[in-house]
């Protein structure tokens, strides 16, 4: 499998307001998070894991959305992209009923 070629800084800056942004407005889910955040690293599962403390394939369960990673996982990705782990509100689809405690 192709190794990614490592961005640049001026990709990296680019993707991290990007992220950033879906970040905002709720627009960004774990597992797209983690390969995007893992990606503009330029780094493999492998390399990524190593640098978390994680197994390889833990990352790659996480990525396919697979895994129920613990607070302290969730906090180490999002500590090494510069954010941190909380509640986003959400905007339901138009097929998902309402929960009865929506204001």
């Amino acid at each position: 499998m192709p190794r990614w070629k490592k961005p640049t800084k001026e990709q990296v800056r680019e993707l991290r307001q990007v992220l950033a942004e879906r970040a905002r407005h709720g627009a960004l889910r774990l597992p797209g998070a983690v390969v995007e955040i893992r990606k503009s690293f330029g780094m493999t599962q492998e390399e990524f894991a190593k640098t978390l403390g994680l197994t390889r394939r833990q990352i790659g369960e996480i990525e396919s959305g697979t895994a129920n990673p613990t607070l302290e996982t969730l906090e180490k990705v999002a500590k090494l992209f510069g954010f941190t782990v909380g509640f986003v509100p959400r905007t339901p689809r138009e097929d998902e009923p309402k929960s009865p405690l929506a204001v």
